[in-house]
């Protein structure tokens, strides 16, 4: 077990509720303001472990993190989903028609788009982290200013749910990938997954010639996602998600897409996350705008 993970975010943050799925209680949270840093600490042995976002069902891929697992030594050695439901917090007693302004990451704010659409005087402010924004205004009391976050940090910061289940969908999830520094990381015998990166000659039918002998070995393709090759304008490099029942179909793939790929990496092979269980759990928030969340502390 780790004693410490780095995470993108601060208290009340995804992140913090993933790694505690993942993890336990037990381990020290690293809070990292970047996902840089969290990547940076695990390639340095100051955590022993690190968990980043990687995509969200509503709002896409976060593109700069594939780079990061391309540049940098760490190996995947884990997955977890999680459901998400963003809430719009404020202060105690404010109302809605009091909103002038929304805060949150991003990421966050593009998953409400529907239901801040309906608002289009408020300003939308971008942050850093939901949770951090949270805890801002929490401390700086700012009239007028709410947030978009999840409930665990509405409790962490005294704040109220001002309106619930604000976002665009209620099958919304985001997937975590648990990152280990690649020179220590231990391969997991009973892997089912795999995260590769791969580039194709840039010549027609390169990327069907792959695609083809992954479906001829009967694994399954659960994500492929492209980026731009730095130093090539309009090459591209593939990050490719493969499921299988044991790791000699991992092996047997890999020994031949060799000959169609000009470079191949195993990023790392891992047990899935359970989608079966995320969804389990996706179940209607029971709480009326405007209801006030008791305080928590940080940590398990």
């Amino acid at each position: 077990m780790p004693q410490h993970v780095s995470i993108q975010g601060f208290q009340g943050s995804f992140h913090e509720v993933a790694a505690r799925r993942y993890f336990g209680a037990q381990p020290a949270l690293l809070a990292c303001a970047t996902f840089g840093a969290v990547v940076a600490h695990v390639v340095n042995g100051t955590a022993d472990a690190g968990l980043m976002a990687m995509e969200n069902s509503l709002a896409g891929s976060i593109l700069p993190n594939y780079l990061l697992l391309e540049r940098h030594a760490v190996r995947v050695t884990g997955e977890v989903y999680l459901p998400i439901h963003q809430h719009l917090l404020a202060l105690p007693g404010t109302t809605l028609a009091e909103v002038q302004a929304v805060h949150s990451h991003p990421m966050a704010l593009r998953q409400c788009g529907e239901f801040l659409d309906r608002h289009p005087h408020w300003k939308l402010v971008e942050t850093d982290d939901t949770g951090h924004s949270a805890q801002l205004l929490a401390e700086q009391r700012t009239p007028g200013v709410a947030v978009v976050a999840g409930a665990q940090a509405a409790e962490q910061f005294g704040l109220q749910i001002l309106a619930p289940a604000i976002h665009d969908d209620p099958h919304n999830y985001t997937r975590f990938l648990v990152l280990e520094r690649a020179a220590t990381a231990v391969a997991d015998p009973q892997a089912d997954k795999a995260s590769l990166y791969f580039c194709a000659p840039h010549a027609p039918g390169s990327l069907a010639a792959v695609l083809t002998r992954v479906a001829a070995h009967g694994l399954n393709l659960s994500k492929l996602q492209s980026c731009p090759r730095p130093g090539q304008p309009w090459h591209y490099g593939f990050h490719a998600d493969v499921e299988f029942e044991e790791i000699g179909q991992l092996e047997a793939l890999l020994r031949d897409l060799e000959p169609v790929t000009e470079e191949l990496r195993v990023l790392g092979a891992y047990r899935r996350g359970s989608m079966a269980e995320a969804m389990g759990e996706q179940t209607p928030l029971l709480v009326k705008e405007g209801t006030p969340a008791r305080s928590a502390g940080w940590g398990g």
